[in-house]
């Protein structure tokens, strides 16, 4: 079942991109190419993030073009978030709980680590390395910015998001937009992860 809130954000969100016009938007997605897509890749789009494919389909610089770009370049974009775990496991000692012991050596890590990603919640690609949970829906996740081992928040939703990114007034007295406070299974906890180490880090 579609959420309608998370349409008219997705929307809101492609409106307010268009205004800033730093960016060159094409014809959206059409539901046909939307389908096409996650056919394709093995994924649904979250109710918002496909809204906003659907106003305008963002083009150039960090944009995944969803409709004319090179599928395994499209493919190495949605595996990226995965191999920040790999990275974080082989490298920075990351373990998830839910995973049972961790194995002592670190090929058998690695080999644990990815068998267990396998069922992770798939992260689709809003720009360059920001990223927002797939599926059907559901919508209003905060847009994650994941580097290699690193994640932090950018944004709480879709449209916070465009203005973190991209600039223009934030309108405190909009109404519609909600806080959430949750994100995707697993990436919550990676994310809890990676601040507990940077807060080691940084003491």
């Amino acid at each position: 079942m579609v959420d309608p809130f998370g349409m008219k954000l997705g929307a809101k969100a492609a409106r307010l991109l268009a205004r800033l016009g730093r960016t060159e938007i094409r014809p959206g997605l059409t539901e046909q190419e939307l389908t096409g897509v996650e056919a394709r890749f093995g994924f649904s789009f979250a109710d918002d993030h496909r809204a906003f494919l659907a106003v305008g389909l963002p083009t150039g610089g960090g944009w995944p073009d969803w409709r004319r770009g090179d599928a395994a370049q499209l493919r190495s974009w949605l595996d990226k978030p995965v191999e920040g775990v790999v990275f974080a496991v082989a490298e920075a000692g990351f373990w998830h709980p839910g995973w049972g012991t961790r194995p002592a050596g670190r090929t058998a890590a690695v080999a644990g680590a990815k068998a267990h990603l396998a069922s992770v919640p798939q992260l689709v690609p809003v720009y360059s390395h920001r990223y927002l949970p797939a599926g059907r829906a559901t919508s209003a996740h905060p847009v994650l910015s994941i580097r290699g081992a690193d994640i932090i928040p950018y944004g709480y939703d879709l449209i916070d998001y465009v203005h973190q990114e991209f600039g223009g007034p934030q309108d405190s007295t909009d109404e519609e937009r909600q806080v959430v406070a949750v994100t995707a299974a697993f990436w919550a906890d990676y994310l809890s992860w990676s601040n507990q180490e940077g807060d080691s880090a940084a003491g």
